[in-house]
């Protein structure tokens, strides 16, 4: 959670200052991030990557993430269309977040990275089996 001064220094460079700003990782602590949530509220994918990974989504916008440690880190795994990145840490394996097809410009956030307590989030349901006949409702 962010203080007082640091939603202030926000505000003057220009960064959003509604909602929240919430660090996470990967397990072993390489890969570090922050990300701004304006809602509590998350997507579960039933695509067959989202499915094995276990991703819980949040899709934000390039403003609204940071990467603060760990770019060397990551490697990427692209399938298909080859439009999504998705990232992992080369040490602990974990997922943190993606770009995903999308939103190629933005960040899908892995919400069991960030620090705390994501349990009483809202979880919206995205048939991701059926992803071109449901992109839509996510952009």
């Amino acid at each position: 959670m962010e203080g007082e001064g640091e939603r202030m220094e926000r505000q003057r460079s220009g960064l959003p200052t509604d909602g929240e700003w919430q660090e996470g990782g990967c397990h072993c602590g390489a890969v570090r991030f922050r990300v701004h949530v304006r809602e509590r509220r998350h997507l579960v994918c039933n695509c067959s990557i989202c499915s094995m990974k276990g991703f819980l989504g949040l899709i934000v916008s390039a403003a609204d993430f940071e990467l603060l440690a760990g770019d060397e880190a990551l490697v990427s795994y692209r399938f298909n269309t080859r439009v999504a990145e998705h990232r992992f840490c080369r040490t602990c394996g974990i997922h943190p977040f993606s770009r995903p097809r999308s939103h190629p410009e933005g960040y899908d956030v892995n919400v069991r990275c960030l620090d705390g307590i994501y349990e009483d989030w809202q979880a919206d349901p995205f048939d991701g089996h059926k992803w071109e006949d449901n992109v839509g409702s996510i952009r």
